[in-house]
């Protein structure tokens, strides 16, 4: 039986099942509409789009480096609670899709999602998703991946606070050796610490600079005192905080964390290790992934939700 769009859009519509397995049931059911449904619960597929309403902000983020130190992968996968997330066969999943995004030529989620899946070909990344948060009980996300390449160098990888943080960094550098791969691992703890939005100044746009000076300067005007003071200062003022923002937002700029006059720049430290190791040697990216970062959090308030339901 030919199956149309419109028993898709019904299916879909009755179970909350994504558009793809809809299609898939129909196929397998010769599109009969109720053995459908059965094939869609049956394999934990409706289930899952059911959970898939609930927030998702705990959770783990995984790192994975090629052998050859030249490729890296980020993932950050979601769960709702930090219980599932300390669990076992769930850390084993999320390890196997951070292989998966190592593997990948995907660059959006969604071709992500289709592929098939590293652990059985014969499901696609997103099919093996449902059926693990059918078995775990828990809304589970693949909330986002990068992949880092290195062209003219090698990346490494720090995670800190068992999967809460996971970060890349990718040098530029001519030699490669355990002092350089060392400096490449502080600059990532650094990194993860510090949590930098740009490698140097040069990266920021002008726009960006314009627009905070726009917010500075309102700040300063909207306080009674500061805002008497002759224009040149206020000018002054102004500057004097962009460039405070700029080397607490620019890798290169902040005090780095291990100085032992806790005066050194990061960007000071690369100097110096390029130096001793007679390398050009220079950061070119990095990636940090926080986990849960700029997502809702479930706030857990069960005496509330008892009186709730109780109508107290």
């Amino acid at each position: 039986m030919a199956i149309t769009a419109a028993m898709v859009k019904e299916l879909r519509e009755m179970t909350g099942a994504g558009m793809m397995d809809c299609k898939k049931a129909l196929g397998e059911t010769d599109g009969n509409m109720e053995e459908a449904v059965k094939y869609l619960r049956e394999k934990g597929m409706a289930k899952a789009e059911k959970k898939a309403s609930r927030i998702a902000a705990e959770g783990l983020c995984k790192v994975i480096v090629s052998n050859d130190n030249k490729t890296a992968a980020v993932v950050e996968v979601n769960s709702e609670t930090d219980f599932v997330a300390k669990n076992e066969k769930f850390q084993n999943y999320v390890a196997l899709v951070a292989q998966q995004a190592l593997a990948t030529n995907s660059t959006d989620k969604d071709a992500f999602l289709a592929e098939p899946w590293i652990g059985d070909s014969s499901k696609t990344v997103e099919e093996e998703l449902k059926s693990q948060i059918a078995v775990i009980g828990e809304n589970i996300k693949i909330h986002r991946f990068t992949k880092v390449t290195a062209t003219e160098g090698i990346v490494v990888s720090y995670t800190h606070g068992e999967g809460r943080i996971g970060v890349v960094v990718e040098a530029a550098t001519d030699v490669v050796n355990n002092d350089i791969k060392a400096a490449m691992t502080n600059i990532a703890m650094q990194i993860a610490a510090m949590s930098p939005k740009y490698i140097s100044d040069k990266e920021i746009s002008e726009d960006y600079i314009n627009n905070e000076k726009e917010i500075l300067k309102a700040q300063i005007m909207n306080d009674p005192k500061e805002s008497q003071k002759p224009e040149k200062v206020i000018e002054g003022m102004i500057m004097g905080r962009i460039k405070k923002e700029m080397k607490e937002i620019c890798l290169l700029d902040q005090v780095y964390v291990k100085a032992e006059d806790g005066k050194q720049s990061v960007g000071k430290y690369v100097e110096e290790v390029a130096k001793a190791n007679g390398a050009n040697f220079s950061i070119k990216s990095f990636v940090r992934y926080e986990t849960g970062e700029g997502q809702e959090k479930k706030n857990e308030d069960f005496a509330a939700e008892v009186a709730a339901q109780m109508g107290m």
